[in-house]
């Protein structure tokens, strides 16, 4: 395997119209191969609205069966490109039983990997866990055609413990799709101190684990939410190497060295000085 592998991460506009984004996505994907991406990044629930603003049995309508027509789809065109595609859906396992899941599919065209979202939220406009399951599949990367990757989804992304096991497990790059915004009400210093948080936790992430981080988030307004875009990519220290303003259709494309990685870690060996015989509360809710 090469020293480098290239991101494509493609921030979307936001959905008011209620299409079905899945052919305009794939549009974009091609336009990132073109432009040399190899790991070409979704962001959150891509397909459709966000519809979680709502609490409606009528919104299920948009689950689909992993595998099943969107994921061959999808597959159809990684193998025609020759590119690994993240792409974040929301699964129907059975009746009942939903989970917001992002499936990697090959550079072959394969299914390499699933990951179900394991934190779920439950905020205003943000009422997730009336549809989504808490994820069961752990924080297992996947191996791909270009690199061993760890995809975790949105609200996770607040979540140093999942980054790390991540991290762990071999990930070369934390890949977050997004759908996070804004509300009118809280108004513009809370819009601005939700937004730096956001970029400076994962950046964190980026820094604590010696890897890259890749936030791909939606753009502009949808219902009662403003989606702020800012996707970007941060490197082993922390050092932003990519980032889009808040316009729809941006395309990042971002080259990645492995050898910068373990530079990294061996200037901070992180790893090397962990106390993981002091780390048992960890597992506990509260320590008090």
């Amino acid at each position: 395997m090469s020293d480098t592998f290239t991101l494509g991460l493609i921030q979307l506009p936001a959905n008011p119209d209620d299409v079905d984004m899945l052919e305009p996505a794939l549009e974009a994907v091609r336009r990132a191969a073109a432009a040399g991406a190899q790991i070409v990044v979704l962001p959150e629930l891509f397909r459709a609205p966000y519809f979680c603003q709502q609490m409606t049995p009528d919104h299920f309508r948009y689950a689909e069966p992993i595998p099943g027509d969107g994921t061959r789809r999808i597959g159809e065109v990684a193998r025609e490109l020759g590119v690994v595609i993240v792409a974040s859906l929301f699964e129907e396992q059975a009746p009942g039983l939903y989970f917001n899941t992002t499936a990697v599919l090959d550079a072959d065209g394969t299914l390499a990997g699933t990951y179900r979202k394991s934190h779920i939220p439950d905020d205003p406009l943000y009422y997730e866990k009336f549809y989504f399951t808490p994820g069961d599949t752990g924080f297992r990367a996947i191996d791909t055609r270009f690199g061993r990757i760890g995809v975790l989804i949105c609200w996770d992304q607040w979540y140093p413990e999942a980054a790390r096991l991540m991290a762990m497990d071999g990930a070369e790059v934390l890949i977050y799709p997004t759908a996070i915004g804004t509300i009118d009400d809280e108004g513009e210093e809370q819009h601005r101190l939700q937004r730096d948080a956001w970029v400076t936790v994962q950046r964190g992430h980026a820094i604590a684990n010696g890897c890259y981080v890749a936030a791909v988030n939606r753009a502009g307004r949808e219902q009662e939410l403003s989606f702020w875009g800012a996707s970007f990519c941060a490197g082993p220290q922390g050092e932003l190497l990519a980032e889009a303003g808040d316009e729809a259709g941006a395309i990042l494309i971002v080259p990645c060295s492995r050898q910068r990685m373990t530079a990294t870690r061996q200037w901070w060996p992180f790893f090397r000085d962990r106390r993981v015989d002091l780390f048992g509360d960890l597992t506990r809710r509260w320590r008090r």
